[in-house]
């Protein structure tokens, strides 16, 4: 191991210990490095303690021997208590500090992050990374962070860091945490070497590596176990650092930047549709459905007695889009998404999981598996945007849950979306206040297809249906206090490279198209 400076050693394991560093280390800097490592960690540094200690990671060689400090301090609590999940949670946590490919600029991002969960536990990981985010931007405003975003180019630093972890989060695996244990455990033994001659220390340090040995006997079994734990907290992370994606540009879409095409219309979609093969990888070929649509009869009477005891109402068509479903309930902390167009209610009836979301915007065709999977025609849904509904702690919300039925189309007979994935149906009344407003705009004609002439959602309401087609609908406001957003999916506003539609509309600059965390 090569030699260190002992003033930054000092310096930055005061930070991570609470401990009063001596005005100078001793001759032997291991020495004051194994006295302090000895004391219990402390689980409650301030948050600016925290940042320093993520700054840290930009220091070679020290980062190494803090994340040693904290792999110390995790197998002592495990040692106590093996049956602790959320300290395995913590150890995994730190053993992703220590896989090779992790670089210092995400890594320091990272440790915030964690250091955020940790100290929040059990079920909290949305609120700890929500927490976590201003302290995430203090960091990236110090010099060091600010001289690497220079050199390497770097100007959408949340859209950059949430790739980067997404790329972090596919290499780590109970596996890879392992071998990095292992790794952790030669430096461990490499610092204990420097102290064994010392009487005190010596013992000490043995000791405390017999400790993280006991754990390490144990680790496969109980890394593996809080797995699913661990992926969702790099979701949160991702999704959040997303959002302040969203935050910084200040909208989705005004007048200036983004415009604006409309739905299909379902006959232009089928058209193209019906072009050639191959099939578009979202549209299967024939019409022989795996996932048939569940037959009203079956269930009505299970729904009219569900819906008197508060669960929302489900026509025959919404039971119809399951293959088969249940009343459910989701309690608090919980994230449900929907997506969305800018013309779509950010309040309406289809959502799914944040699971389910992550799954598909870890598929290397997001939009693709969307629209296959959770069968969602074109002209319904052009998507571009998503929200996010929070059930708060202690809330719990009453659900109709089950796997998406397959689509037909008699106008087109042999394609087919194949459905399956889980779909979460809920909504309040059309006349609820915490129920979007919409906005309604006429159309210029194809050779003028601009927006003019807007109308409130009552006087759209009272036109002819031949003259409702002249309109199109934007929604003006999200009014819920649970839903964020709408943040942009990444996945673009039009299928079909584009094909089938018009002139460009320029979307005005609605606050329902505005991202709002609603906080």
């Amino acid at each position: 191991m090569p030699d260190i400076n002992p003033t930054q050693m000092r310096d930055a394991l005061a930070w991570t210990t609470n401990e009063q560093a001596p005005e100078e280390v001793s001759s032997n800097p291991w020495e004051w490095f194994w006295q302090a490592v000895q004391g219990d960690f402390n689980e409650n540094r301030s948050t600016g303690q925290i940042v320093v200690d993520a700054a840290v990671s930009m220091i070679p060689l020290v980062d190494q021997i803090c994340d040693v400090r904290d792999l110390i301090a995790n197998c002592k609590k495990l040692r106590q208590d093996p049956s602790d999940t959320w300290a395995w949670v913590a150890l995994a946590l730190t053993l992703i500090g220590l896989i090779p490919f992790l670089g210092s600029f995400v890594k320091g991002v990272l440790k915030i992050f964690f250091a955020f969960v940790r100290r929040a536990g059990g079920n909290a990981i949305a609120e700890a990374v929500d927490k976590a985010i201003t302290w995430v931007v203090a960091l990236l405003r110090r010099e060091a962070f600010q001289k690497y975003l220079r050199q390497h180019n770097i100007d959408e630093v949340f859209t950059w860091l949430a790739n980067e972890i997404r790329k972090v989060k596919s290499k780590t695996n109970p596996a890879e945490l392992i071998k990095a244990f292992d790794s952790a455990i030669g430096t461990l033994r490499q610092l204990a070497g420097k102290v064994s001659h010392l009487p005190v220390v010596g013992p000490r340090a043995a000791h405390a590596l017999e400790h993280v040995m006991w754990v390490r006997s144990r680790a496969t079994e109980g890394i593996a176990k809080v797995n699913l734990t661990i992926d969702a907290i790099f979701d949160a992370v991702i999704l959040r650092l997303l959002g302040e994606t969203a935050l910084s540009r200040k909208a989705i879409v005004n007048l200036n930047n983004v415009h604006y095409r409309g739905a299909l219309p379902e006959a232009t979609a089928v058209t193209l549709m019906r072009r050639p093969r191959p099939c578009p990888s979202w549209l299967n070929e024939g019409n022989k459905l795996r996932w048939r649509a569940a037959l009203p009869r079956d269930f009505n009477d299970m729904v009219s007695a569900k819906v008197a005891e508060g669960w929302p109402p489900l026509t025959e068509q919404g039971i119809k889009s399951f293959h088969k479903l249940a009343a459910g309930k989701i309690a608090g902390p919980a994230r449900l998404i929907r997506v969305l167009s800018p013309n779509s209610r950010a309040m309406s009836d289809c959502w799914i999981s944040e699971k389910v979301f992550n799954e598909i915007q870890n598929s290397a065709d997001p939009r693709a598996t969307w629209r296959k999977y959770l069968a969602v025609w074109p002209d319904w849904n052009v998507n571009g945007q998503f929200v996010v509904y929070d059930i708060k702690p202690g809330e719990t919300l009453k659900v109709w849950r089950g796997p998406a039925s397959g689509q037909v189309k008699d106008t087109l007979p042999d394609r087919h979306l194949e459905g399956g994935w889980e779909q979460i149906v809920f909504n309040v009344s059309r006349t609820d206040s915490r129920n979007d407003t919409m906005r309604y705009y006429k159309l210029g004609g194809k050779s003028n297809d601009k927006l003019t002439n807007s109308i409130t959602q009552d006087a759209f309401d009272k036109l002819p249906k031949s003259e409702k087609a002249q309109y199109l609908g934007i929604r003006e406001k999200v009014t819920h206090p649970n839903i964020k957003g709408p943040f942009e999916t990444g996945w673009g506003y039009t299928d079909f490279d584009g094909v089938g539609f018009a002139e460009k509309i320029g979307l005005p600059a609605l606050p329902g198209q505005f991202t709002s965390m609603n906080l």
